[in-house]
């Protein structure tokens, strides 16, 4: 793995930032907001790296991002055969960059790890083809008794087979 390239402490350039950090605290950045867009990706890649049904990204231009603390903790793997960069904290291995050669001047970053808003909606889904069978989808859910603030899909009612009108 690559130790990720040192970003320029560049000027602000708007007067609103969103700040953001990793699970342990070690690396902190922020972006000017609004931020450019916000988007899931439903790829196999993404689940892998996330380990989630899929990852929540926030595009900002890279002279609009910032590390503040902990450049020396990040880390970053190229993948040989797309060339995608994911730099991740070396000390938690929270995912913190996903950049693509097609473009070099920007930067997704996980929606998680901001704890404000960044000014953009994840509105766009995207590879929604490798979309996990097991991603929930929005059914109904019902609390589960005993267990307060759990929630659970209930089983799909079996429907009776209508006798044919044949017999």
């Amino acid at each position: 793995m690559a130790k990720a390239p040192a970003r320029e402490n560049v000027g602000k350039g708007s007067a609103t930032q969103a700040a953001g950090r990793c699970a342990c605290g070690a690396v902190r950045l922020e972006i000017d907001v609004p931020a450019v867009w916000a988007w899931h990706d439903h790829s196999a890649a993404g689940r892998r790296a996330h380990g989630g049904a899929y990852a929540t990204y926030v595009g900002s231009w890279k002279s609009r991002l910032r590390v503040l603390e902990g450049e020396e903790h990040i880390t970053r793997y190229v993948d040989p055969e797309t060339g995608t960069a994911r730099s991740f904290c070396a000390r938690c291995g929270t995912p913190l960059f996903y950049e693509r050669p097609r473009a070099p001047k920007m930067v997704n970053i996980p929606r998680g790890v901001f704890a404000e808003r960044t000014g953009r909606e994840p509105r766009y889904h995207l590879n929604l083809p490798q979309m996990a069978d097991w991603t929930y989808l929005g059914e109904t859910l019902a609390p589960l008794k005993g267990y307060p603030g759990v929630m659970w899909e209930r089983p799909r009612r079996k429907t009776r087979s209508q006798p044919d009108p044949m017999f």
